[in-house]
């Protein structure tokens, strides 16, 4: 039995978080957002399973040939691109989709010969990152559908606020989308996973942006059971945990009151209790951001953190009438203890917690 820190990947939860996501968007097709290892989870553990996605998306090309070397051969999208001649051609070699978000990377389609491939052209409509104005859009457009490098062009946007329900800055990009769209005769993609579960017009996009082909929502952190809203959990839209983030206690013993605990004793004990000491640490992606208070949960219970998180363990209090033995787990986050609660406590958003797992000890995939 292992005792150090580890996540323990649910795949059914997986399957039924997909299948809500395209219940909430019924008429749009699915390109799953997998970069940085799946949010944490295991990208390739998570293709192999996402069979009903009808394409992934990923930062960066390696991500993309891992990939392709581990057996998916689904379309692949690169959400940031390529930024040489060479990540061109490995790109399209493979069958990649193409996102192109600045000039540079259309001088290199310009320049190109050979390979074909399929192209999403990014606007900016107030994210302010990557992306074109609006206004280049006729230019653009007919420029990449001359290109001889260009099979299939389609268009997105990225919305910047679609988790505050409530921000107008929402509408106003959907307005500055339809400049681009409306009368497009292709894909389009823009609906991210707070706009699929949280924008009804956004999800039914079609007529109010004027295009006539494809439309593709974009879920990333929905598909592993976590909300995108500052207000709910995954439970509350449906959505199962698929991480379970766990460790076991390695000691139990008493705590006088008065007693600092820790590095830099940064903590005091108020009272007489009994310390747990816990193999898990900010070297496991257990941050040291957490503070005192963190809760944790034990045999059914909820204990605060003590101090600082050090690399490899943290300090619990289990109380006074404790009977927790060495051995016993301890759920970081996961069941009854959502990341979206946890996450706070480290001034955090759930997305860092969860990429930021080390996996120092195998995550245990289960079904």
């Amino acid at each position: 039995m292992s005792f150090g820190a580890r996540a323990l990947i649910r795949l059914g939860a997986l399957k039924h978080n997909l299948e809500e996501i395209r219940n909430s968007a019924p008429d749009a097709r699915v390109m799953a957002v997998i970069k940085a290892n799946a949010y944490g989870h295991g990208m390739v553990t998570v293709a192999q399973q996402l069979d009903n996605a009808d394409s992934f998306a990923v930062a960066r090309l390696p991500e993309a040939l891992l990939l392709r070397e581990s057996g998916i051969d689904k379309p692949i999208v690169l959400l940031a691109g390529v930024v040489t001649d060479e990540g061109r051609r490995k790109a399209f070699e493979n069958g990649f989709e193409l996102v192109v978000h600045d000039v540079a990377q259309v001088e290199i389609l310009k320049r190109a010969r050979g390979l074909a491939g399929t192209v999403w052209l990014k606007f900016d409509t107030g994210m302010n990152r990557l992306g074109f104005p609006p206004e280049a859009a006729p230019r653009l457009i007919k420029m990449l559908r001359q290109s001889e490098v260009v099979n299939e062009l389609r268009l997105m946007t990225h919305l910047a606020s679609a988790d505050e329900l409530d921000n107008p800055a929402t509408e106003k990009q959907l307005d500055a989308f339809e400049t681009v769209t409306r009368d497009f005769d292709g894909a389009v993609s823009i609906a991210n996973t707070p706009a699929t579960l949280g924008w009804p017009q956004i999800v039914d996009a079609r007529e109010r942006l004027g295009f006539s082909g494809d439309y593709w929502i974009r879920p990333g952190i929905s598909l592993f059971g976590v909300s995108p809203f500052a207000d709910k959990k995954g439970s509350d839209l449906g959505l199962q945990p698929v991480m379970q983030f766990e460790a076991r206690l390695i000691a139990v013993k008493p705590l006088h009151a008065g007693a600092r605990v820790g590095y830099k004793g940064a903590y005091i004990s108020e009272a007489e209790t009994t310390l747990g000491i816990v193999a898990a640490g900010y070297g496991d992606g257990y941050t040291r951001h957490f503070r005192s208070g963190t809760p944790v949960l034990i045999n059914g219970r909820r204990v605060p953190l003590m101090g600082n998180v050090s690399m490899d363990m943290i300090a619990v209090d289990l109380g006074q009438a404790a009977t927790d033995q060495v051995g016993d787990l301890v759920t970081l986050w996961g069941d009854d203890l959502p990341v979206e609660e946890v996450a706070p406590w480290a001034d955090a958003i759930p997305y860092e917690l969860v990429c930021g797992v080390m996996n120092r000890e195998a995550s245990e995939v289960i079904n």
